[in-house]
Protein backbone atom coordinates (compact mmCIF):
# COMPACT_ATOMS: atom_id res chain seq x y z
CA UNK A 1 0.00 0.00 0.00
CA UNK A 2 1.33 3.69 -0.87
CA UNK A 3 1.96 5.83 1.63
CA UNK A 4 1.24 9.66 1.64
CA UNK A 5 5.14 10.20 1.44
CA UNK A 6 6.11 8.17 -0.96
CA UNK A 7 3.32 9.44 -3.48
CA UNK A 8 5.00 13.26 -2.28
CA UNK A 9 7.92 12.01 -3.28
CA UNK A 10 7.21 10.10 -6.65
CA UNK A 11 5.04 13.91 -7.59
CA UNK A 12 8.09 16.11 -7.13
CA UNK A 13 5.79 18.07 -4.30
CA UNK A 14 7.88 21.36 -3.37
CA UNK A 15 9.11 21.61 0.14
CA UNK A 16 9.21 25.38 0.43
CA UNK A 17 7.19 27.11 2.58
CA UNK A 18 5.58 24.13 4.30
CA UNK A 19 6.95 24.31 7.80
CA UNK A 20 5.31 24.23 10.93
CA UNK A 21 4.88 28.01 12.05
CA UNK A 22 6.43 29.07 15.65
CA UNK A 23 8.24 32.04 16.81
CA UNK A 24 9.41 30.42 19.97
CA UNK A 25 9.25 26.65 20.86
CA UNK A 26 9.01 25.01 24.14
CA UNK A 27 9.62 21.49 23.90
CA UNK A 28 9.43 18.95 27.25
CA UNK A 29 10.42 15.82 27.51
CA UNK A 30 7.88 12.70 27.71
CA UNK A 31 9.22 9.27 27.84
CA UNK A 32 6.66 6.21 27.06
CA UNK A 33 4.31 6.15 24.17
CA UNK A 34 2.57 9.28 22.50
CA UNK A 35 -0.97 9.60 20.85
CA UNK A 36 -2.09 11.49 18.19
CA UNK A 37 -2.56 14.51 19.90
CA UNK A 38 0.29 13.74 22.45
CA UNK A 39 0.17 16.47 24.76
CA UNK A 40 -3.09 14.99 26.30
CA UNK A 41 -2.67 11.67 25.35
CA UNK A 42 0.59 10.36 26.65
CA UNK A 43 1.67 9.77 30.36
CA UNK A 44 2.06 13.64 30.55
CA UNK A 45 -1.05 14.21 32.80
CA UNK A 46 -4.16 15.42 30.23
CA UNK A 47 -4.93 18.30 32.43
CA UNK A 48 -1.47 19.43 32.14
CA UNK A 49 -1.49 19.18 28.35
CA UNK A 50 -4.54 20.98 28.09
CA UNK A 51 -3.79 23.78 30.11
CA UNK A 52 -0.68 24.19 28.50
CA UNK A 53 -2.17 24.09 24.94
CA UNK A 54 -4.86 27.01 26.61
CA UNK A 55 -1.93 28.76 27.82
CA UNK A 56 -0.03 29.34 24.54
CA UNK A 57 -2.62 30.08 21.93
CA UNK A 58 -2.27 32.75 19.71
CA UNK A 59 1.19 33.84 21.60
CA UNK A 60 3.39 32.23 18.79
CA UNK A 61 4.59 29.66 21.20
CA UNK A 62 4.55 26.24 19.68
CA UNK A 63 4.70 23.37 22.52
CA UNK A 64 5.94 19.98 21.52
CA UNK A 65 6.46 16.59 23.65
CA UNK A 66 10.01 15.19 22.91
CA UNK A 67 12.22 11.84 23.76
CA UNK A 68 15.27 10.26 23.48
CA UNK A 69 15.90 8.12 20.33
CA UNK A 70 14.93 4.54 20.98
CA UNK A 71 12.80 1.86 22.24
CA UNK A 72 9.81 3.65 24.51
CA UNK A 73 8.79 0.90 26.54
CA UNK A 74 6.04 2.18 29.29
CA UNK A 75 8.35 2.78 31.98
CA UNK A 76 6.21 5.43 34.33
CA UNK A 77 7.07 8.97 35.10
CA UNK A 78 10.31 9.94 34.72
CA UNK A 79 12.55 11.60 38.24
CA UNK A 80 13.71 14.73 36.05
CA UNK A 81 12.52 16.18 32.34
CA UNK A 82 14.84 18.14 29.84
CA UNK A 83 13.15 21.34 28.76
CA UNK A 84 14.04 23.23 25.96
CA UNK A 85 12.90 26.83 24.67
CA UNK A 86 13.92 28.59 21.31
CA UNK A 87 13.37 31.79 19.63
CA UNK A 88 13.70 31.85 16.07
CA UNK A 89 13.30 35.39 14.94
CA UNK A 90 17.07 36.53 13.24
CA UNK A 91 17.87 39.17 15.44
CA UNK A 92 17.19 37.65 18.91
CA UNK A 93 17.33 33.91 17.92
CA UNK A 94 18.41 32.23 21.67
CA UNK A 95 17.93 28.47 22.68
CA UNK A 96 17.85 28.05 26.57
CA UNK A 97 17.78 24.58 29.03
CA UNK A 98 16.86 23.17 32.50
CA UNK A 99 15.97 19.90 34.03
CA UNK A 100 12.79 19.76 36.25
CA UNK A 101 10.93 17.20 37.95
CA UNK A 102 7.43 19.24 38.14
CA UNK A 103 6.59 20.00 34.51
CA UNK A 104 3.61 22.10 35.81
CA UNK A 105 5.78 24.26 36.94
CA UNK A 106 5.43 25.70 32.76
CA UNK A 107 2.52 26.92 33.69
CA UNK A 108 3.84 29.66 35.23
CA UNK A 109 5.34 31.55 32.34
CA UNK A 110 4.64 34.11 30.40
CA UNK A 111 3.78 32.91 27.41
CA UNK A 112 3.10 36.27 25.83
CA UNK A 113 6.73 37.39 26.63
CA UNK A 114 8.06 34.27 25.60
CA UNK A 115 6.17 34.36 22.47
CA UNK A 116 7.80 37.53 21.65
CA UNK A 117 11.56 36.52 22.28
CA UNK A 118 11.79 37.13 25.89
CA UNK A 119 13.81 34.42 27.52
CA UNK A 120 14.00 36.24 30.78
CA UNK A 121 10.55 34.35 32.06
CA UNK A 122 11.68 30.90 31.14
CA UNK A 123 15.02 31.38 33.31
CA UNK A 124 13.12 32.75 36.07
CA UNK A 125 9.92 30.23 36.11
CA UNK A 126 12.10 27.15 35.73
CA UNK A 127 15.95 28.00 36.38
CA UNK A 128 17.13 27.86 32.47
CA UNK A 129 20.04 29.01 31.49
CA UNK A 130 21.52 29.56 27.69
CA UNK A 131 22.35 26.36 25.90
CA UNK A 132 25.72 26.34 25.43
CA UNK A 133 25.55 22.49 23.39
CA UNK A 134 25.32 21.04 19.59
CA UNK A 135 22.37 22.41 17.91
CA UNK A 136 19.65 20.23 18.05
CA UNK A 137 17.93 17.97 15.79
CA UNK A 138 14.65 17.29 16.27
CA UNK A 139 13.22 14.32 14.37
CA UNK A 140 9.26 13.78 13.85
CA UNK A 141 8.64 10.03 15.21
CA UNK A 142 4.88 9.75 16.01
CA UNK A 143 2.85 7.08 14.12
CA UNK A 144 -0.25 7.47 15.84
CA UNK A 145 -0.31 10.82 14.08
CA UNK A 146 1.16 9.22 10.52
CA UNK A 147 2.77 5.92 9.98
CA UNK A 148 4.89 7.35 7.92
CA UNK A 149 6.50 9.58 10.76
CA UNK A 150 6.89 6.00 12.89
CA UNK A 151 8.34 4.04 9.34
CA UNK A 152 10.95 6.92 8.34
CA UNK A 153 11.31 9.09 11.15
CA UNK A 154 12.13 6.46 13.94
CA UNK A 155 14.97 4.39 11.68
CA UNK A 156 16.61 8.07 11.08
CA UNK A 157 16.90 9.29 14.97
CA UNK A 158 18.11 5.62 15.75
CA UNK A 159 20.92 5.88 12.99
CA UNK A 160 21.58 9.73 14.26
CA UNK A 161 21.99 8.72 17.64
CA UNK A 162 23.79 5.32 16.43
CA UNK A 163 26.45 7.27 14.57
CA UNK A 164 27.27 9.76 17.67
CA UNK A 165 25.42 12.63 16.52
CA UNK A 166 24.85 14.95 19.45
CA UNK A 167 21.72 17.07 20.59
CA UNK A 168 18.99 14.26 18.25
CA UNK A 169 15.87 13.85 20.01
CA UNK A 170 12.26 12.38 19.02
CA UNK A 171 9.77 14.86 18.81
CA UNK A 172 5.84 14.39 18.39
CA UNK A 173 4.34 16.80 16.07
CA UNK A 174 6.13 18.94 13.29
CA UNK A 175 3.23 19.17 10.37
CA UNK A 176 3.99 17.56 6.65
CA UNK A 177 4.00 14.24 7.14
CA UNK A 178 3.62 13.90 3.40
CA UNK A 179 7.04 14.84 4.10
CA UNK A 180 8.53 12.27 6.20
CA UNK A 181 11.15 11.89 7.68
CA UNK A 182 10.77 15.91 8.82
CA UNK A 183 13.15 17.09 11.00
CA UNK A 184 13.39 20.66 12.58
CA UNK A 185 16.58 21.81 13.83
CA UNK A 186 17.81 24.20 16.61
CA UNK A 187 18.65 27.54 17.62
CA UNK A 188 17.42 28.55 13.70
CA UNK A 189 14.29 26.84 13.88
CA UNK A 190 14.49 25.70 10.28
CA UNK A 191 12.51 22.52 9.09
CA UNK A 192 13.75 20.13 6.75
CA UNK A 193 11.51 17.24 4.69
CA UNK A 194 12.91 13.63 3.23
CA UNK A 195 15.84 13.87 5.03
CA UNK A 196 18.87 11.52 4.99
CA UNK A 197 21.41 10.98 7.98
CA UNK A 198 24.00 12.54 5.81
CA UNK A 199 22.17 15.30 5.25
CA UNK A 200 20.87 16.13 8.98
CA UNK A 201 25.06 15.46 9.53
CA UNK A 202 25.47 18.34 6.88
CA UNK A 203 22.76 20.70 7.77
CA UNK A 204 24.45 20.22 11.76
CA UNK A 205 27.54 20.89 10.70
CA UNK A 206 26.14 24.15 8.77
CA UNK A 207 24.35 25.69 12.11
CA UNK A 208 27.77 24.93 13.91
CA UNK A 209 29.34 27.56 11.49
CA UNK A 210 26.86 30.00 11.14
CA UNK A 211 25.39 28.64 8.09
CA UNK A 212 21.88 27.50 7.07
CA UNK A 213 21.98 24.46 4.11
CA UNK A 214 18.87 25.27 1.81
CA UNK A 215 18.89 21.46 0.03
CA UNK A 216 15.35 20.39 1.28
CA UNK A 217 14.35 23.12 3.58
CA UNK A 218 10.74 23.29 4.14
CA UNK A 219 11.41 26.64 5.35
CA UNK A 220 11.98 29.24 9.31
CA UNK A 221 9.65 28.79 11.44
CA UNK A 222 9.62 32.13 12.31
CA UNK A 223 7.72 33.39 9.35
CA UNK A 224 4.31 32.63 7.99
CA UNK A 225 4.28 30.31 4.53
CA UNK A 226 4.60 33.29 1.87
CA UNK A 227 7.78 34.42 3.95
CA UNK A 228 9.71 30.56 4.64
CA UNK A 229 9.31 30.49 0.93
CA UNK A 230 10.14 34.35 0.24
CA UNK A 231 13.36 33.95 2.54
CA UNK A 232 14.80 30.89 1.13
CA UNK A 233 14.30 32.40 -2.67
CA UNK A 234 16.16 35.40 -1.56
CA UNK A 235 18.95 32.81 -0.48
CA UNK A 236 19.34 31.22 -3.46
CA UNK A 237 18.76 34.29 -5.60
CA UNK A 238 21.43 36.22 -3.55
CA UNK A 239 24.14 32.98 -2.55
CA UNK A 240 23.39 34.19 0.86
CA UNK A 241 23.98 31.29 3.68
CA UNK A 242 24.92 33.39 6.78
CA UNK A 243 22.25 32.13 9.56
CA UNK A 244 20.16 35.19 10.86
CA UNK A 245 21.03 38.13 8.22
CA UNK A 246 17.73 37.70 6.05
CA UNK A 247 14.01 39.17 7.71
CA UNK A 248 10.93 38.68 6.43
CA UNK A 249 9.96 42.34 7.25
CA UNK A 250 6.93 43.20 5.22
CA UNK A 251 3.88 40.86 3.52
CA UNK A 252 1.18 42.42 1.22
CA UNK A 253 -1.63 41.12 -0.06
CA UNK A 254 -3.36 37.52 0.96
CA UNK A 255 -3.89 34.67 -0.56
CA UNK A 256 -3.64 33.16 -3.50
CA UNK A 257 -0.65 35.95 -4.33
CA UNK A 258 1.35 38.10 -1.93
CA UNK A 259 4.15 40.42 -2.12
CA UNK A 260 7.18 39.48 0.94
CA UNK A 261 9.74 41.84 1.58
CA UNK A 262 13.22 40.55 2.66
CA UNK A 263 15.64 42.68 4.30
CA UNK A 264 18.91 41.66 4.58
CA UNK A 265 21.44 42.88 7.85
CA UNK A 266 23.60 45.17 5.45
CA UNK A 267 20.73 46.68 4.52
CA UNK A 268 19.96 44.98 0.95
CA UNK A 269 15.99 44.46 0.63
CA UNK A 270 14.45 42.25 -1.70
CA UNK A 271 10.31 41.91 -3.31
CA UNK A 272 9.46 38.70 -3.48
CA UNK A 273 6.45 37.61 -5.61
CA UNK A 274 4.83 34.45 -4.27
CA UNK A 275 1.64 32.61 -5.32
CA UNK A 276 -0.65 29.87 -3.60
CA UNK A 277 -1.05 27.07 -5.94
CA UNK A 278 -2.51 23.52 -5.25
CA UNK A 279 -0.64 20.31 -5.77
CA UNK A 280 -1.76 18.38 -8.87
CA UNK A 281 -2.49 15.31 -9.19
CA UNK A 282 -4.73 14.72 -6.04
CA UNK A 283 -2.78 12.69 -3.27
CA UNK A 284 -3.08 12.59 0.21
CA UNK A 285 -1.94 15.00 2.68
CA UNK A 286 -2.04 12.32 5.45
CA UNK A 287 -1.61 8.38 5.55
CA UNK A 288 -5.64 6.94 5.55
CA UNK A 289 -6.77 10.92 4.40
CA UNK A 290 -9.23 11.29 1.42
CA UNK A 291 -7.33 12.61 -1.70
CA UNK A 292 -6.60 16.72 -1.44
CA UNK A 293 -4.56 18.88 -3.24
CA UNK A 294 -2.67 20.81 -0.79
CA UNK A 295 -1.72 24.45 -1.08
CA UNK A 296 1.97 24.92 -2.06
CA UNK A 297 3.83 28.28 -2.14
CA UNK A 298 5.09 28.87 -5.98
CA UNK A 299 7.89 32.04 -6.28
CA UNK A 300 7.12 33.78 -8.99
CA UNK A 301 9.89 36.42 -8.77
CA UNK A 302 12.19 38.36 -6.75
CA UNK A 303 14.11 41.36 -7.35
CA UNK A 304 16.42 43.43 -5.33
CA UNK A 305 14.76 47.18 -4.72
CA UNK A 306 16.98 49.62 -5.82
CA UNK A 307 17.38 52.62 -2.78
CA UNK A 308 14.77 54.73 -4.32
CA UNK A 309 12.13 51.75 -3.88
CA UNK A 310 12.88 51.38 -0.08
CA UNK A 311 9.22 50.64 1.40
CA UNK A 312 7.69 52.97 4.05
CA UNK A 313 6.95 51.33 6.94
CA UNK A 314 3.57 50.38 8.14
Amino acid sequence: MSTCSTASRHLDEPLAGTAATARTWLLLEQPGPWGAKALTSSHLDPALGRALEAAAQDTGVRIALIRRPGRHADCGTPEERRVYAAHTTPGNVWLHSTMTRDPERLLDLDFTALGQGDPHTFDTALGGRTHTGDPLAFVCTNGKRDRCCALLGRPLAAELAASGVEGVWEVTHLGGHRFSPTVLVLPYGYAYGRAEAHAVKEILHGVRDGRVVTHGCRGGSAWERPGQAAELAVREAAGEYAAGVLTVVRTDGAAPRWEVTVAHADGRLWRVVVEQGASLPPRQESCGSALGSPARMDVVAVRELPRAELPVPC
